[in-house]
């Protein structure tokens, strides 16, 4: 593998849903970056590879986004074959398309390495379909932690008519559910809050719009989760036969 720049999804945290791409990255990579969320047990496949931390989750200490750029970018430039682990899939609020132009503007190779989203991972372990033909035709993927603070277009979102995924959504609950409700979605709509999806410490709490900020509250619902909402969240006879099968 020639020197470049591969950014890798790192899947939902189970390890066994890393890709066969991602793993044969990992193998040939000489530098690997990595993001909090990202499950450690996938670096088994990278023993030869220098790991450097590069944290980035909201709330908390994170590492420049200025300098995970810079410091791709000099690796790559000493001929290094560099991977940037990030959790889920590395273009769906992992900043991934932002950092591949960054890299080919600066003359770097850049592969994408697509990984399984949290969205779907933990809705499908819990027996949730986000698409069920008669009950929802599409999905909406959103994330409530914008950079400029901005508001989403709730109304949009309330009327869509799809199910609706949000992440990083636990510090903004009460936001969600008013701006849905204010937009028109029906207070008994159902919700499926879902923590550390794919994990074995994956948890689930069932609700509906009303009551998901009490029902949270009182199951101590932490991030990282996803929330899903819609009908299909609420369709316990499809979980049933999903949870059997599986």
């Amino acid at each position: 593998m020639n020197a470049k720049v591969w950014l890798v999804g790192a899947g939902p945290g189970d390890p066994e849903l890393l890709t066969l791409k991602a793993v044969r990255a990992l193998q040939q990579a000489h530098v690997v970056m990595i993001d909090d969320l990202v499950n450690p047990a996938v670096l088994e496949h990278c023993p030869q590879a220098r790991v450097i931390a590069v944290g980035k989750r909201g709330g908390c200490r994170s590492t420049p986004q200025a300098f995970i750029q810079r410091l791709m970018l000099r690796h790559a430039r000493q001929g290094r074959c560099v991977v940037r682990l990030k959790g889920g899939d590395p273009c769906i609020f992992g900043r991934g398309g932002e950092e591949a132009l960054w890299l080919q503007g600066h003359g770097i190779e850049v592969e994408v390495v697509n990984g399984i989203t949290a969205g779907l991972a933990g809705a499908t372990q819990c027996g949730i379909s986000l698409t069920s033909r008669g009950i929802s035709r599409g999905v909406t993927l959103v994330t409530a932690h914008t950079q400029d603070d901005s508001e989403l277009n709730w109304t949009a979102l309330a009327q869509g008519g799809t199910t609706l995924v949000v992440y990083m959504g636990v510090a903004r609950l009460e936001q969600i559910r008013q701006g849905l409700l204010d937009g028109g979605m029906a207070p008994g709509m159902p919700v499926a809050m879902i923590e550390n999806a794919s994990l074995p410490g994956q948890r689930e709490c069932r609700s509906d719009l009303r009551g998901m900020l009490e029902d949270a509250r009182a199951f101590g619902l932490r991030s990282p989760a996803i929330l899903v909402i819609g009908e299909v969240a609420g369709n316990l006879e499809a979980h049933q036969r999903m949870a059997a099968a599986g």
